[in-house]
């Protein structure tokens, strides 16, 4: 693989430093992204840089993942319109701790050119102030510093010294990594170029190597709004935060003008697998959907997470499914369903008749009169169980996961009650 020429194909090209191409021909080279600990986990924002290394090293490179321990108490300027709330060390410090683990899922950290981890701030922790300001300070000019776009935005609103400063402590970290590791390339967002190119120019001015930059676009989506975010906030790589059902309906629901820039930034698929499959289902793209909803989902959670995704969307969108498929189901896959389906939080003791737990502790019927017709009429379902009589005793038998009933009433409504604990 030819790592510029698959950042063309694919999209992923912003801008690049002259001769990166014919350096990246001459031989393998080491290249970095750095990712600030700013949050609890990393997002499908975050993926595109991930996906970056991963194909930086799929072309024969090796990757370094730097964790930003001492950028993230700073606070990056970039792409930002005013001052970053700072972070409590703790805080940033199990954030950091987290997303090291998510990437060596993310990436491969054994066998030729494998991927290596570093912190940066092991490169301030015994540096003092007056040192950084001789070592660091005096190599680039506050002039050439402020004529970067991630601070000229901010001159009016304001920027404290401490985030004009990051693009120092940016620069300074690359040099860092060029004389322990011999990294030469360092990538990022188009947003980063700024920063990116304070390091090849810190670089120029100290040694006597040659330093790169490459950048991918920002990700939007063809309306332009900003990729990643839904209405409940951003889509998270950690299950805990994005259900894997919640991860995998994401791109289920995507735009079909979005699918070829996702099929091209987020699959393992090659350029002619990608192609053949746009060929074959032009006139079905939700069919490609499915099958990049599918790679992700097991690539980013497991087999299992996606196995338990298709139970839920079964016994969601399917009129076949069982009562079997349903009682089977874990507590996991059942708060999933009730996520997504209308459900009510109900305290009531057991055994207790349906007619009372429907109509007394839900708005499913109007009137208990309506619920009778509609059990007379062979309508309504508890746990996929047709209801024939409406005062059917429920014990503890039916309650699934010792918490949930699903109710049906006809093929289409859904409801599912969940109990007090």
């Amino acid at each position: 693989m030819n790592f510029i020429e698959e950042l063309r194909w694919r999209g992923m090209l912003h801008d690049m430093t002259p001769g990166i191409e014919e350096r990246l021909n001459e031989g393998s080279a080491v290249g970095y992204i750095g990712f600030d600990p700013t949050a609890p986990s990393l997002t499908i924002g975050n993926y595109v840089q991930v996906m970056l290394l991963h194909f930086f090293q799929k072309s024969g490179n090796t990757p370094i993942v730097l964790m930003g321990g001492a950028t993230g108490r700073v606070g990056d300027p970039s792409g930002k319109d005013k001052e970053r709330q700072l972070k409590s060390y703790d805080e940033l410090d199990k954030n950091l701790a987290f997303q090291l683990e998510q990437f060596k899922r993310l990436l491969r950290f054994e066998g030729e050119n494998a991927s290596i981890v570093e912190n940066n701030y092991d490169f301030y922790k015994d540096m003092n102030v007056l040192d950084f300001l001789r070592d660091v300070g005096k190599n680039l000019t506050v002039n050439y510093m402020m004529s970067k776009e991630s601070v000229k935005k901010r001159l009016e609103t304001g920027i404290s010294y401490t985030e004009f400063s990051y693009q120092l402590l940016q620069a300074y970290d690359y040099l860092c990594l060029l004389r322990k590791h011999d990294c030469i390339v360092q990538m990022g967002g188009s947003d980063q170029w700024g920063n990116i190119t304070s390091g090849t120019e810190f670089i120029r001015r100290n040694t006597d190597k040659k330093a790169y930059a490459v950048t991918t676009p920002l990700l939007t989506k063809a309306d332009g709004s900003k990729f990643g975010k839904s209405e409940s906030g951003n889509i998270w790589l950690d299950p805990n935060l994005t259900s894997p059902y919640k991860f995998y309906q994401f791109w289920i629901n995507a735009s079909d003008a979005d699918l070829p820039k996702f099929m091209r930034y987020f699959s393992y698929k090659t350029k002619e697998e990608i192609e053949a499959l746009e060929a074959d289902h032009v006139e079905n793209p939700n069919a490609i959907k499915r099958i990049l909803a599918e790679e992700l989902t097991v690539r980013i959670h497991s087999r299992e997470a996606y196995e338990n995704v298709e139970k839920v969307s079964n016994l969601l969108f399917n009129k076949k499914a069982k009562r079997e498929d349903l009682m089977d189901m874990s507590a996991d896959n059942l708060k999933d369903v009730s996520l997504e389906i209308d459900n009510f939080l109900v305290e009531a003791s057991f055994p207790i008749s349906a007619e009372d737990l429907i109509c007394e502790h839900t708005t499913i019927f109007s009137s208990k009169s309506e619920y009778r017709r509609a059990v007379k009429g062979n309508a309504v379902s508890i746990n996929k169980s047709k209801l024939s009589d409406p005062a059917f005793q429920i014990d503890a038998s039916e309650i699934l996961q010792n918490q949930y009933i699903m109710i049906e009433n006809g093929k289409k409504n859904k409801y599912i009650i969940k109990l007090k604990q």
